[in-house]
């Protein structure tokens, strides 16, 4: 069983995954950190500072005891949260737009294959079988 596990783990496929997964975690590091660090404060710029993670809209208020203790938390829509994710997936689609595009640069472009030659039209082959029978 150990053997077949060796075999297992020790192919092509596996170690590949295992590296795409390893390089994942860490470009998304790279990309949330571009997002949230650069990208976000670009935005809050541009919408007078507004940080859109505190905007809801409350359905209940919170109930608070005589003591100051929060009883029931307030019931609301974080609509804000949601506009965050929104802009974070734009961002975060562009940014990986504009990598794969300069991947693809990188790359030099194929060689077409030599066009296959082109064969006998179908007039000239209805004349190939009229001479054929004539004969």
């Amino acid at each position: 069983m150990f053997k077949e596990f060796k075999k297992f783990i020790m192919t092509g496929n596996v170690i590949d995954l295992a590296v795409a997964v390893i390089l994942a975690g860490a470009v998304s590091l790279v990309v949330k950190g571009f997002v949230s660090d650069i990208m976000m404060p670009i935005v809050g710029h541009f919408t007078g500072g507004v940080d859109f993670a505190d905007k809801m809209i409350i359905l209940s208020e919170a109930v608070v005891d005589a003591e100051g203790n929060v009883v029931k938390p307030a019931n609301a829509i974080k609509w804000g949260n949601w506009v965050n994710a929104i802009i974070n997936l734009v961002t975060v689609g562009f940014v990986l737009f504009m990598i794969v595009k300069a991947y693809n640069k990188t790359k030099k472009p194929k060689e077409e294959a030599p066009a296959a030659p082109a064969g006998p039209t179908d007039n000239e082959l209805l004349q190939e079988i009229r001479d054929l029978l004539k004969k």
